[in-house]
């Protein structure tokens, strides 16, 4: 593993001054995504275009990992890597394994490590759970929007990949990842019959289920209020099959509302950006597969990190920029309201 090598020659590594990330709505910023590819095998209709021939960008493996380093020493404790599709990136193995010899700074000589997860579509999660988990990856999410296969064909417009992902889902497990989460996004009229089965798919294959509200962040622009499906009729599907018993947060700015069953089986989590907005406690900021700093999924503008990168900045610098545009973050969407405008970018480009 020589990423490491091949990026301290720009310049020497002494440790920026420790401070934190802080907005000026007063939130610290702790969470980081990074998309390290806008590439993706499968075409959600709640994400992609059903077209073919897209024009993708990302950047090499060592620059993402300058980018990161520099965002972990202004204090970000977890970072997550998104795509596109995470597992078709050349790299990812070495990315992971030198991510985890980070340190986040905190109040005592050696820093504490980082907090590294990963989301996948898990079309290919069968061949490199155990080398990621080998790697020191240290939590894996699959998205997953269907329990029955002609549904999650119908979702994916790639027929026949159900049970790879299933298989995907146990051989994480099966790694050893623990608390492994399956993400399911709602849509009326494709999958809402799904949420009972998966309540029970939570249950008999151990892992936890989260239902998050479709949000305008599609490349077909078809999203409307009356696909969405809110929390409380979530809740209610839920109730029927089951009686629910909410769980505590496990952070203040934790954006699922966590419930278990009435038996202590099974772990369900509802995230709520429509109905129920989460703004006031974000902690999260995003870097995109070209290198851009966004600080709202639901922004209008980029903050082009990689630029500063590319002109010769150094870490000093980028972290000043960091800091600057941390300040232009957003104190909420506008979802549902009258004025309010589509992301400039749609999902698949941004990050997951």
């Amino acid at each position: 593993m020589s990423i490491l090598t091949s990026i301290s020659s720009v310049e020497e590594r002494a440790p920026l001054t420790r401070r934190r990330l802080i907005d000026k709505h007063g939130r610290t910023i702790t969470d980081l995504r990074v998309s390290i590819t806008d590439r993706c095998n499968y075409r959600c209709v709640y994400c992609r275009t059903g077209n073919q021939g897209a024009v993708y960008s990302e950047l090499s493996i060592a620059e993402y990992l300058r980018m990161v380093r520099v965002f972990v020493e202004l204090g970000i404790e977890k970072v997550r890597l998104t795509g596109g599709e995470p597992l078709l990136r050349k790299g990812l193995l070495e990315l992971v394994y030198e991510l985890r010899r980070l340190r986040t700074p905190v109040e005592t000589a050696s820093g504490r490590p980082l907090d590294l997860a990963l989301t996948t579509n898990g079309h290919l999660l069968a061949e490199l759970a155990q080398p990621l988990r080998d790697a020191g990856l240290n939590r894996v999410t699959v998205s997953m929007d269907a329990v029955v296969p002609d549904t999650f064909a119908r979702i994916t417009r790639v027929p026949g990949s159900f049970d790879r992902v299933v298989v995907g889902v146990r051989a994480a497990k099966q790694a050893g990842f623990d608390q492994i989460k399956v993400n399911c996004v709602l849509l009326r009229g494709f999958n809402d019959d799904q949420i009972v089965p998966f309540a029970k798919f939570s249950r008999e294959e151990g892992v936890i289920v989260r239902f998050i509200e479709f949000m305008p962040l599609e490349e077909d622009r078809c999203w409307s209020l009356d696909t969405v499906l809110p929390l409380e009729e979530v809740k209610a599907r839920l109730e029927a099959f089951r009686p629910l018993v909410q769980l505590p947060p496990n952070a203040a700015s934790e954006t699922a509302i966590r419930y278990t069953f009435d038996d202590g089986v099974g772990e369900i989590g509802i995230i709520a950006p429509v109905s129920q907005a989460f703004c006031g406690h974000c902690s999260r900021v995003r870097l995109t597969s070209d290198g851009k700093i966004r600080t709202c999924l639901f922004s209008q503008s980029d903050h082009d990190l990689y630029g500063v990168l590319q002109r010769g900045g150094s870490d000093a610098e980028m972290a000043a920029f960091i800091e600057r545009t941390i300040q232009h973050k957003e104190a909420r969407h506008h979802i549902g309201e009258p004025a309010f405008l589509k992301p400039s970018r749609s999902m698949v480009h941004i990050g997951g």
